[in-house]
């Protein structure tokens, strides 16, 4: 009867502790009718990630795993740039020393499209590969996880598995060979999660596949490996930790989603903000504040970039549950309908709008538009982001975060807003459109919006500072 009183007692006080803003009221009320049945909304809420083994060096043990796992065809996914580096020859020495058998694709996308999707997929189904390696940023892995899911699935569509509406949003049923990831920027997390987003050529903007199925076995964080990333990489990649911890803390609470899945296999990855990611993703944000500017402005800090590097992990399981909302959505079409602007530091031959920098690029519009359904939490961010909020009123929350984004950004020299990368107010329209078919992460915003809104947050937008 005391553990049942002291469970009692713990419940009460997450209830005490919860915030009373309109959007988070009710995250810890146990609701009726927990059936699918009769209730409009979600009751429960599912915790996925992948395994995760962090050190510094710990590349070297991947021929172990690979021998451990059985592997006879291993197939190594990078890119061209990482080919020649550092974190790729430790991959494949460590393969060498322990006799595994393995076949190299080096021409993973920076920025993947549905095209470059379908190339990997095609060598994948080729190859009757027994493990997956991926060792790269958020491009490499998540073209990995498209190939396991496709050659895996030889006879499926390539829209069957791509998120609704642009695809058709099939659960995935068949299980899927292992696929160890090795990230060498600290930004999309994509180690941890069930998540592999491209640019839909068609449509100019981002969607992806999103499913527990798809996540990597492990990932093998070594930060040693973010010492090659060039400072703009690096900005970028944090700026995407950054808007991944900041949305999935302020997302919708799960409880508040709808609709309520029939069957548990139909719960989406994307839940909304919950008890447990919000641990995940408060810790980030934390982290991203102590250690982001010393890891951009010294790639030799390497207690800087390792902690950004887990950091991307924490906020990865934060937002691999929780999701993320209106930065991420609105990013899509700005970076699915770039004209002519190309990002310093990467060494690619078309025109990039790097993911981190399209999402963060939004980010004060976007939080001064949610702060009033859940103000405390857009008040603890901007406390935790420096911003001093001793005499700062409820009403006053998406002022005081936006402002203190703006100085995090200036801080850190990125471009002034949406027309320095090449948009002007005649691509608003495009934009908006781009964005409505982003109702995966979109809907997870806390405070509902209309086109006309996004319209407004896209202008508010043009120029930040």
């Amino acid at each position: 009867m005391a553990g049942r009183d002291r469970i009692v007692h713990l419940l009460r006080q997450l209830e005490k502790a919860a915030c009373r803003c309109p959007a988070h009221s009710q995250t810890y009320h146990q609701g009726s009718g927990h059936a699918s049945c009769g209730r409009t909304t979600d009751y429960a809420f599912e915790m996925a990630c992948s395994n995760i083994r962090y050190g510094e060096g710990v590349t070297r043990e991947i021929g172990m795993d690979l021998q451990n796992l059985g592997a006879r065809n291993v197939c190594l996914m990078t890119d061209r740039n990482l080919s020649r580096l550092p974190p790729v020859t430790a991959v494949l020495d460590s393969l060498a020393k322990h006799g595994v058998a393995y076949k190299c694709y080096d021409k993973v996308r920076v920025e993947p499209t549905d095209t470059s999707f379908k190339e990997a997929i095609d060598f994948a189904k080729k190859g009757s590969f027994d493990v997956y390696v991926a060792v790269g940023g958020g491009s490499v892995i998540d073209t990995c996880k498209a190939a396991n899911l496709y050659a895996c699935h030889p006879e499926a569509d390539f829209l069957d598995f791509v998120n609704a509406p642009i695809g058709r949003g099939k659960p995935i049923t068949q299980p899927l060979k292992p696929l160890i990831a090795v990230p060498t920027t600290a930004g999309t997390g994509s180690e941890t999660t069930g998540v592999a987003i491209f640019d839909f050529e068609a449509l100019k903007a981002k969607t992806g596949i999103a499913s527990r199925a798809i996540k990597p076995t492990l990932g093998m964080v070594d930060p040693l490996h973010t010492l090659h990333m060039p400072q703009r990489v690096a900005a970028n990649s944090g700026f995407d930790v950054l808007c991944h911890a900041l949305e999935s803390y302020t997302a919708l609470p799960y409880n508040l989603r709808s609709p309520c899945p029939p069957n548990p296999i139909s719960r989406p990855a994307y839940q909304g903000s919950n008890p447990v990611s919000d641990v995940w993703s408060r810790h980030a944000l934390h982290v991203v504040a102590k250690f982001m500017k010393r890891a951009v402005r010294d790639p030799d800090d390497l207690e800087a970039r390792s902690n950004m590097h887990l950091a991307s992990v924490f906020a990865g399981i934060g937002f691999g549950n929780a999701g993320v909302h209106l930065c991420h959505g609105m990013s899509y079409p700005i970076a699915g309908n770039v004209k002519t602007f190309t990002a310093k530091d990467y060494n690619v031959e078309h025109p990039i709008v790097p993911h981190g920098l399209s999402v963060v690029l939004t980010s004060p519009a976007v939080f001064t538009f949610t702060a009033s359904m859940c103000p405390e939490r857009h008040l603890e961010a901007a406390q935790i982001l420096g911003a001093d909020v001793s005499n700062a009123k409820r009403e006053d929350a998406g002022r005081v975060l936006s402002d203190a984004l703006r100085q995090f950004l200036y801080d850190l020299e990125v471009e002034d807003g949406l027309g320095a990368i090449g948009y002007t107010k005649e691509d608003i329209p495009a934009l908006v459109q781009g964005t409505i078919p982003q109702e995966r992460v979109t809907k997870l915003s806390p405070r509902s919006h209309t086109e006309e809104d996004l319209a407004d947050l896209f202008e508010a937008s043009l120029k930040i500072y």
